[in-house]
């Protein structure tokens, strides 16, 4: 089947997270806790197809305010794909490049917006992390998988796009 994540096509199966679905293929969605559901940086707006993704868990219930849910907004870390179909989303970083890009008069309202849905939620949040039992070794895997993912595609972000990858670059390709 296929899921669309920031206009781009990729082969998903049933059962897969919809965070591996975008590393394993460098996509942009935010992950800086490697997937436990710390950090709250992969939010997606699921722009078709939310009903083929696993039932809001009580870590996205806990995290994800009611307005946040409304419009289609899961955390990749947490979503599944339960059921084959159409999936096309949007990560939160992504929207926020478009912001910028397109209009960044936007990002002050957009800031403000998902600061006060953060703060709405911050009791539950508490509670939730509180409770939780963490493997320490496991969890800092993670965070600095997370870490070496993001550093990669800053690296691949930041390459001069001739097709030698050099700065001095004399092809034609390279000449703007």
């Amino acid at each position: 089947m296929q899921v669309t994540i920031n206009n781009h096509q990729y082969e998903a199966n049933i059962g897969d997270r919809l965070l591996d679905i975008a590393r394993s293929n460098h996509e942009h969605i935010g992950y800086f806790c490697g997937g436990n559901a710390l950090c709250q940086t992969c939010y997606v707006k699921v722009l078709e197809g939310n009903d083929l993704l696993s039932p809001l868990n009580e870590e996205e219930t806990a995290l994800l305010s009611d307005n946040l849910i409304k419009e289609g907004t899961r955390m990749a870390c947490q979503a599944t794909i339960e059921k084959p179909g159409t999936i096309k989303l949007v990560s939160a970083v992504e929207e926020v490049k478009q912001m910028f890009e397109q209009e960044p008069v936007q990002l002050v309202g957009y800031a403000a917006k998902m600061g006060w849905e953060a703060m709405v939620k911050l009791p539950d949040t508490l509670q939730l992390q509180a409770k939780r039992e963490w493997d320490l070794w496991t969890l800092l895997s993670d965070v600095l998988s997370g870490i070496g993912d993001a550093f990669t595609l800053i690296g691949r972000a930041c390459q001069p796009s001739c097709c030698c990858k050099t700065w001095s670059c004399e092809c034609e390709s390279g000449k703007g």
